[in-house]
């Protein structure tokens, strides 16, 4: 079903100002104590003119209004409607300009309606109208300030949301530079080592060329292992670093044979980390390396932050070409917070790095409890 337009606040006044007239003069045509009379008419008309000020200027609108109620009751003989329009420029001081303003509207104007019921009013002051018409000054200046509450506090959350976006945004652009600072870092030690070996290597080469050929084919093998490794990093690191659409996971120098070192952060957290580690997967390129040691430490951190205390093992195995990361911990007494999806920013984390070496990863809560982290990563270079 097509939604019709919001109308102007202009024609909604117009509207509010004709209804009110409308309602006064239907209850002067059906009094049965006095006949419509001109300056009646035109004394509703006048009394109904406010409400067109009562978005621009509420305070003088309601002060028109009141007054108007007296020049009202002095020519027609009508109750019940005639405190419309004063209600509702009363609803737009309170909505305008808030508690205080609703306060002082209220305090000033009570005397003011209890003053027209002495001298006009034919009931004991006393009574059940002075309490009802009181009331009728109260409920729109309570709901204007329900009203000017709401839309202020409707805009701080809309301004906190918009502050913590701005926020994010600013901390992801922070945090995507100081990755490609230290990927660029990387980029320049694998070049610099590689580039210093193969020098050596070629020199020792052309010096045994002739003399002991056998160990210079060995020179120029190991040129090749080493060349081939530097291009393998060199191509996981600049792949990243062509990827603008998301944030590159930070690359770090430790490898899987520094894993052991994460054991001091965790002991002072409570949890009993074990770690075992095949001394196959020593010999892996760097980006294979860092990655799995970034995956690792990741898990573990989420282990402190979402289980608490607890026991944890680490087991790195290689089978054939591919390096499996295994990381599970036995629960806590913290609720676990990631839920399996890759909604989390660390899960999400450890799938990019994974995927950057062209691995996998799987994570989610194991059968006897707690949680579990599966890597695989190829043992080669990307």
């Amino acid at each position: 079903m097509t939604r019709l337009p919001p109308l102007p606040p202009r024609v909604l006044d117009v509207v509010a100002a004709a209804a009110c007239v409308a309602a006064m003069s239907v209850e002067l045509a059906r009094s049965t104590k006095s006949e419509p009379s001109v300056p009646g008419v035109v004394a509703i008309v006048l009394a109904s003119l406010p409400v067109l000020l009562r978005r621009d200027r509420p305070v003088p609108a309601m002060v028109a209004a009141v007054v108007a109620l007296v020049a009202v009751t002095s020519t027609s003989d009508i109750y019940q409607t005639i405190p419309a329009p004063a209600m509702v420029c009363g609803y737009a001081v309170a909505d305008r300009l808030g508690r205080r303003a609703a306060l002082w509207a209220g305090v000033l104007t009570a005397p003011a309606v209890v003053a027209i019921l002495l001298t006009y009013s034919p009931h004991p002051l006393l009574g059940w109208d002075t309490a009802k018409n009181l009331g009728l000054v109260a409920l729109p200046l309570a709901l204007g300030v329900a009203a000017h509450d709401r839309r202020c506090y409707t805009a701080v959350l809309v301004e906190r949301a918009e502050s913590a976006e701005r926020s994010r945004e600013e901390e992801a652009q922070r945090r995507v530079g100081e990755e490609r600072l230290r990927i660029a870092r990387d980029v320049h030690d694998v070049v610099a080592h590689a580039m210093v070996a193969i020098n050596v290597q070629a020199g020792v080469g052309a010096h045994l060329l002739e003399r002991d050929p056998e160990r210079a084919r060995a020179a120029l093998r190991d040129i090749k292992r080493v060349s081939g490794e530097a291009l393998g990093d060199l191509r996981a690191m600049l792949g990243l670093l062509r990827d603008d659409d998301h944030d590159s996971p930070v690359r770090p120098v430790q490898g899987l044979a520094e894993i052991d070192d994460l054991r001091d952060g965790l002991d002072s957290a409570g949890v009993d980390l074990e770690v075992r580690i095949d001394p196959e997967v020593t010999h892996v390129p760097a980006s294979v390396g860092a990655t799995g040691y970034r995956i690792v430490q990741e898990a573990l951190t989420n282990v402190m932050r979402h289980a608490g205390p607890t026991a944890a093992r680490v087991h790195v195995s290689r089978t054939g070409d591919v390096v499996l990361i295994e990381v599970e911990d036995d629960g806590g007494a913290a609720p676990a917070a990631l839920d399996g999806t890759g909604s989390g920013n660390g899960l999400r984390g450890m799938h990019e790095r994974a995927a950057a070496v062209g691995g996998t990863l799987e994570a989610g809560p194991r059968d006897e409890g707690g949680w579990r982290v599966r890597a695989s990563l190829p043992a080669g270079a990307p």
